[in-house]
């Protein structure tokens, strides 16, 4: 099978080259390959290379840029996974999209279910939004997983962030009223490559939204203290010590776009779909050494 991946050097397309190497014919266009916000050069590279099935890893993650580059926002967010979803229903090929927390509102302490009222505090989340429900119009059959957090060992993302400052400072201040589940680009990869199997395997899971991200959740504040304590397990120099990290609240810690304070997702439908467990997110966090 053709696979296209787009954003193949994001952290979620990173860990989809590496778990899928070897399997199929990989289409993995760079940025100097393929412009993905322009909606002519992507027609003309999919009716040139024809692919059976399509994972969006591409989006516009700026959050708070996002805040002034609407535009730059919503060409990858939304318009961009509306026209694949397009070629995907004309010529019967698969999609895989993926979204994120940050459609919800954030209010309240309980999980959100895939059908939780959607209401975005940001432009972001609006353009994720907006993408979510041009795929589900556009191929109904495709699916959408909307994940939290995401982080790997490479790439920008708060785990590399925090262990660059401990090797920097002394004292940190962490934000600690929000609430969510750390979710490492490798387990995107593996739950998408299962499903994409099960595609493969003539038993596809039903189309629509499900929640991709770990069984349980911590704050920023407690994300960042056990990053700084695994490293200093693995006998990483740094200046930092977990208890010189401080909890703030949001109000404390302006930026140009409004984070959710509950970013909690159930996971029981994909779990159910797939017939698996997750795992936990320290468990996550652990098995990683770089």
């Amino acid at each position: 099978m053709k696979l296209l991946i787009t954003g193949s050097s994001g952290q979620v397309g990173t860990e989809l080259k590496q778990q899928l190497a070897g399997q199929d014919e990989l289409l993995t266009p760079t940025r100097a390959d393929l412009d993905l916000a322009n909606a002519s050069a992507v027609r003309a590279y999919l009716a040139l290379h024809r692919p059976q099935a399509i994972l969006n890893a591409a989006a516009y993650t700026a959050v708070d840029q996002a805040e002034t580059e609407q535009e730059a926002a919503w060409a990858l967010n939304a318009h961009l996974p509306e026209l694949l979803a397009r070629y995907c229903a004309i010529n019967g090929a698969y999609l895989l999209h993926y979204s994120t927390d940050y459609v919800y509102p954030g209010t309240g302490s309980e999980p959100r279910q895939e059908d939780s009222q959607t209401g975005p505090l940001n432009h972001y989340g609006k353009s994720k939004l907006q993408g979510d429900f041009a795929v589900l119009a556009q191929c109904p059959q495709a699916v959408i997983f909307r994940t939290s957090w995401v982080y790997s060992a490479h790439g920008k993302n708060f785990r590399n962030t925090i262990l660059r400052l401990a090797k920097e400072k002394t004292e940190l201040s962490i934000v600690a009223d929000q609430i969510g589940a750390p979710t490492p680009a490798s387990l995107i990869a593996a739950i998408s490559v299962q499903t994409l199997q099960r595609y493969q395997q003539g038993q596809p899971i039903a189309g629509g939204v499900y929640h991709l991200a770990p069984r349980s959740y911590c704050s920023w504040y407690d994300f960042a203290k056990i990053i700084v304590q695994q490293a200093e397990q693995q006998g990483q120099s740094l200046s930092l010590n977990a208890s010189a990290i401080h909890p703030i609240p949001s109000s404390a810690y302006a930026t140009p776009a409004k984070r959710p304070l509950n970013s909690r997702l159930s996971v029981d439908k994909l779990e159910c779909a797939l017939g698996i467990r997750l795992p936990e997110w320290q468990q996550l966090l652990a098995s990683m050494t770089q």
